[in-house]
C-alpha cells in the first residue's frame, strides 16, 4: 500500500506485520473467550489495528483511510477502568493462565508489547501518529485487564506468583 517497495525487514513491514499477527492471535483468543461483552471489545480492538495496520503500512496514508485518535484512546482507558473496578485488587504478579481465553489473551498482551515495540522503532525513522503510539502503548494494559476479567467473570481464581525459586 502506499506505491512504495521496502524490503521484507524495513521498520515499517515489521510494525505492520506484527500488527496484523496481533490481529490474528485475538481472532484466535476470541474463539476460546467465553464473555460476550469481551469478545465484543476485541472485535473492535481488531477493527482499531486494521486502521492502525493500513495507516502504517504507507509512508503517507490516503487522506480518507479512518484514524485513530484521541478518543479512541480514551474509549479504551475508560474500558480499563470500569474493567479494575469489577476485578480484585492486584498485590502480587500473576502468572497467565485460567481460562482458554484468559490464558490467550495473556499471550496476545506479550504480542501486543513486541508490536508496541515495533511500531515505536519505526516512530523513529518515519513520522507515527502520536495517538497511534498511546493507542499500542495502553492496548497491552486493556488486554491484561481483558484476561484477568475472563478468569474473573468464568469463576476461576488468579494465580499469584510467590516469589518461589
Amino acid at each position: 500500500m502506499g506505491g512504495g517497495r521496502v524490503r521484507k525487514d524495513h521498520p515499517r513491514v515489521e510494525a505492520y506485520g506484527s500488527i496484523d499477527e496481533l490481529s490474528s492471535l485475538l481472532g484466535v483468543a476470541k474463539t476460546f473467550v467465553r464473555d460476550e461483552e469481551i469478545k465484543h471489545v476485541l472485535k473492535q480492538v481488531q477493527e482499531h489495528l486494521f486502521i492502525i495496520g493500513a495507516i502504517l503500512s504507507a509512508e503517507k496514508p490516503p487522506p480518507n483511510i479512518p484514524r485513530v485518535d484521541e478518543n479512541t484512546v480514551r474509549w479504551m482507558d475508560r474500558l480499563i477502568e470500569r474493567y479494575e473496578e469489577e476485578l480484585p485488587p492486584l498485590n502480587r504478579f500473576i502468572i497467565a493462565g485460567g481460562t482458554r481465553g484468559a490464558a490467550l489473551l495473556h499471550l496476545a498482551r506479550t504480542v501486543a508489547r513486541r508490536a508496541e515495540r515495533r511500531v515505536v522503532s519505526l516512530a523513529e525513522k518515519s513520522q507515527v501518529d502520536n495517538s497511534i503510539l498511546a493507542y499500542m502503548n495502553r492496548l497491552s494494559t486493556l488486554l491484561f485487564t481483558l484476561a484477568r476479567l475472563e478468569n474473573h467473570r468464568a469463576g476461576v481464581e488468579e494465580e499469584e506468583w510467590r516469589g518461589s525459586y
